[in-house]
């Protein structure tokens, strides 16, 4: 038998590319990780809070909508009520009050834009001088 050769530590190494990380690299992969997660987390709750905040308002629009269309058709309704109505009887035309002053207003409207129109057909003369015009001034 042959006497085996002791062996020596530098058989048992490992190349640089195949050796293990060491724990204190871990530890700080393990720390950049987990600061990593919680940003992480602090920015999906900021999302998620802004998202409820946005269905908080669509909520409140589509409502604010829903009554504004709601009213619309009441005063839609109330317009067309008098236009469907049937046609007024003598006696109540007669108890309310004529108001004619708009009537009048607007006829005399009328009568001053023809006079105006009549007006514009009827050409200018041309402004005469007055005495002192043309006249060259005296030195002070």
């Amino acid at each position: 038998m042959e006497a085996a050769a002791p062996d020596s530590t530098a058989e048992w190494l490992l190349p640089e590319q195949a050796r293990p990380p060491l724990i204190g690299e871990l530890e700080q992969r393990i720390d950049l990780a987990l600061a990593t997660a919680r940003s992480s987390e602090a920015a999906v709750a900021t999302v998620g809070a802004a998202a409820l905040d946005a269905a908080g308002q669509a909520r409140r629009a589509a409502e604010l909508a829903e009554r504004a269309s709601a009213a619309a058709l009441d005063v839609q309704a109330r317009m067309a009520r008098p236009v469907a109505a049937a046609p007024e009887s003598p006696a109540l035309s007669q108890s309310l009050p004529v108001d004619d002053s708009l009537s009048s207003f607007s006829e005399r409207a009328d009568r001053l834009v023809a006079r105006l129109r009549g007006l514009q057909r009827i050409p200018l003369a041309p402004p005469a001088a007055s005495g002192a015009a043309g006249q060259p001034q005296s030195a002070r």
